[in-house]
């Protein structure tokens, strides 16, 4: 018998739809963090490439990832190629990630690895405007939260997998054993697709990103909230960068990178049990507030970073971080389900992942030639006065009328 709309409403908003979104995000983290976490020592020891290579891979790769993420929101407005797209996507990135086990060149890895961010990150928007078709907005929070934790509890457990798969087959073997997590990822999306009521009549929408419209009203203030805090939001290997530096005199080069590596995964757990309550408390409250408390938490973060301290004052810095990047990456999911028409939800997640992508590379870069031009405790401190300039953002929304939630 064919599912309606209103038979999906009344369902508990943990429904097989969510848990197979949840699942998917799981092990496609898990399976393309296997050749991530393999791919420096593979370029440099395997290829024999320079360190320089692998940075100018992983530029090339992020900014491609954010170009895709536009597309695949302009493709995500109609409901059938959100659905292809977000299959496409995770086939693509399994594939594509794995196939670096197999390359002989420094080239061949590099263009591999391009092709696979741009599969990752076209399939951001669709997934996300599959999931608000799965739910309702009085329960967007906690939904959002739990595709978030699901996904970071994949981002443990994919290096975890990669270190077990170097012992028992090797580098190159466990690259291309990564590909099956991630073809499993893409066989739970189908599944969540299944459950998905499909439209009578499919309305032709022209393919292109609506920016006007996303850019407009309170969707719009929401988005430069958003921005604010992406350009100051760096990639948190600077984190344990810092980490690896502040404790090297003390703890030797080799213990360093062993305990930066466990507070890493100390944030990663953090983010992960963050997720849900996060999002239940935007369910009830809005998510405009939880999104400031996720800002204040990473300003809280980036200053005790700024400070050179010792084990307890990086276990802080870590702590704050992880539980503002749960929270935060709830919250900015979950108002955007709720603030955005459904016409314009796939362009609006589209903006969304397209200004996540650039606002990171460009902090990273910034924050990175400060670091090395003057210090990282300067560094870190123009990270903070980003998230000065997010809250003030996002307390000026919450204090409006039209504030989300």
């Amino acid at each position: 018998m064919e599912k309606t709309v209103g038979d999906l409403k009344r369902k508990s908003w943990l429904s097989p739809g969510i848990l197979a979104i949840g699942l998917a995000s799981f092990l496609a983290d898990a399976g393309h963090e296997v050749p991530t976490a393999l791919l420096p020592s593979f370029l440099t020891s395997t290829l024999g490439a320079p360190a320089a290579a692998l940075g100018l891979i992983e530029g090339l790769a992020d900014g491609a990832a954010g170009g895709a993420r536009l597309f695949g929101g302009a493709l995500a407005d109609d409901p059938t190629l959100r659905r292809r797209t977000a299959t496409g996507g995770y086939v693509g990135t399994a594939v594509l990630a794995a196939l670096i086990g197999v390359t002989a060149t420094v080239w061949q890895a590099g263009a591999l690895r391009v092709a696979s961010w741009v599969a990752r990150g076209v399939r951001v928007p669709p997934r996300n405007a599959l999931l608000a078709d799965l739910t309702e907005p009085t329960t967007y929070g906690r939904a959002y939260g739990f595709e978030r934790a699901m996904d970071n509890i994949g981002a443990i457990a994919g290096p975890l997998l990669a270190l077990g798969l170097v012992v028992l087959v090797g580098v190159r073997n466990a690259m291309l054993l990564s590909v099956i997590p991630g073809l499993l990822a893409a066989v739970a999306i189908l599944f969540a697709i299944r459950q998905i009521p499909r439209p009578k009549v499919r309305e032709r929408r022209p393919f292109r990103l609506q920016i006007k419209p996303v850019m407009k009203g309170r969707l719009g203030r929401l988005m430069v909230g958003v921005g604010a805090f992406e350009f100051g939001h760096a990639a948190a290997t600077l984190m344990i960068l810092r980490a690896t530096e502040l404790l090297q005199p003390a703890a030797g080069r080799d213990a360093a990178v062993r305990i930066a590596l466990i507070l890493y995964i100390g944030y990663n757990a953090v983010a992960a049990a963050a997720s849900v309550p996060a999002g239940r408390v935007g369910d009830r409250l809005g998510a405009l507030p939880v999104l400031f408390v996720g800002v204040v938490g990473f300003l809280i973060a980036y200053m005790a970073f700024a400070v050179a301290g010792g084990i307890p004052v990086l276990v802080i810095a870590f702590a704050f971080g992880g539980l503002a990047i749960g929270i935060i990456e709830t919250a900015q999911n979950s108002a955007i389900a709720f603030v955005a028409p459904a016409a314009i939800r796939g362009s609006a997640f589209g903006m969304l992942a397209g200004v996540q992508g650039f606002g990171n590379l460009a902090a990273s870069a910034i924050s990175g030639l400060i670091w090395t031009a003057i210090s990282p405790s300067v560094a870190f401190g123009y990270l903070a006065a980003w998230m000065l300039v997010a809250a003030a953002a996002v307390l000026v929304a919450i204090r409006s009328r039209e504030a989300v939630g």
